[in-house]
């Protein structure tokens, strides 16, 4: 699977994935995927549970063994590829990671988990007496530099797994749903850290069920379903490659039959029923909100297409158990 190392030319990623795949018996759970990040770039990865996200980042940290495909790697200042596993310790010098579960020391403050953590990359007291506090302010969470995590909030200890990542400063930041869990401004808060580390050059790597994060924080989405990538770009793009523009959601007694009448389907590109609902998407919402005046006693919004819309579109609205 090794292939030899190269310089990479000047405009060449930061971090390539190519034709990976992985697969648990007779099951395919990556399938061919290919993907590139440049510096300063925010990568979003969506897709249904069991799409094959997690473990693709699993492949990516080298916890994971692909049965196929290369994971490549430009190391800071240059030089030959570093690729995964085979130069997983250098590669792993250079970047962060921050899970779905939170892995923090329960013995140890917030500071002392910081300082712990960065004995793993060599770093001695005098470098973290610096990096530490700096750290902790970065996260909003110099006033619990003495708490244990127990002592936290769900907000702060993504905030402190998100500090402890950054530790030793990495080029790129690998994040698996980081935000879950959050409450709304705990949410907000995270993401407006994340937003200052790509605008410093940071790149992030991110999977996440949260399209208005996908949305808010990422330059481009990969988007996989059953292990493969069925569509990438960036996400304005991609919902205007794939939907109409308008979508009217109609919801209430009596609702659904609206999904079957002739002459509201024809003022609709394309119709979906999901529950209660009917959604119409449209090019054009005017007529067809005219011809529901007719039915006041139903519920109705008006609202431009969304990213939640195309991942429904792309994957289906059935819901998927975990796997």
């Amino acid at each position: 699977m090794d292939t030899p190392s190269a310089p990479l030319p000047l405009a060449s990623p930061l971090f390539e994935v190519r034709h990976l795949s992985k697969r648990y018996g007779e099951t395919t759970v990556v399938n061919d995927v290919s993907f590139s990040m440049a510096p300063g770039e925010c990568l979003g990865v969506i897709g249904p549970n069991g799409a094959g996200k997690t473990t693709t980042i699993r492949m990516c940290l080298g916890l994971t063994a692909p049965d196929g495909g290369s994971i490549h790697y430009q190391p800071a200042g240059g030089g030959p590829l570093l690729q995964m596993p085979r130069d997983a310790l250098a590669i792993k010098a250079e970047i962060g990671v921050v899970t779905q579960f939170d892995s923090l020391d329960p013995d140890f403050s917030c500071l002392e988990n910081l300082r712990v953590f960065g004995r793993y990359f060599g770093l001695g007291p005098g470098v973290m007496d610096e990096r530490a506090p700096r750290l902790l302010e970065f996260a909003a969470l110099t006033h619990k530099a003495h708490a244990k995590p127990g002592e936290l909030s769900g907000g702060m200890k993504r905030r402190l797994s998100l500090a402890r990542a950054l530790v030793n400063e990495p080029r790129l930041l690998l994040l698996d749903e980081p935000t879950t869990g959050l409450d709304p401004q705990a949410r907000h808060l995270m993401w407006e850290r994340l937003q200052r580390l790509v605008q410093a050059g940071t790149s992030i790597l991110l999977t996440t069920h949260f399209m208005d994060e996908a949305e808010r924080l990422c330059s481009r989405l990969l988007v996989l379903d059953h292990g493969r990538k069925i569509a990438e770009g960036a996400p304005r793009a991609l919902i205007a490659e794939h939907l109409e523009p308008e979508v009217v959601e109609v919801y209430g007694a009596g609702a659904l039959a609206l999904a079957q009448d002739p002459a509201l389907l024809a003022l609709a590109a394309r119709t979906e029923v999901s529950g209660e609902t009917v959604f119409f998407y449209t090019r054009e919402a005017r007529p067809l909100l005219d011809a529901l005046l007719q039915h006041p006693h139903l519920r109705t919004l008006h609202r431009p297409a969304n990213l939640e819309d195309l991942f429904l579109k792309l994957t289906g609205r059935q819901i998927r158990e975990d796997g």
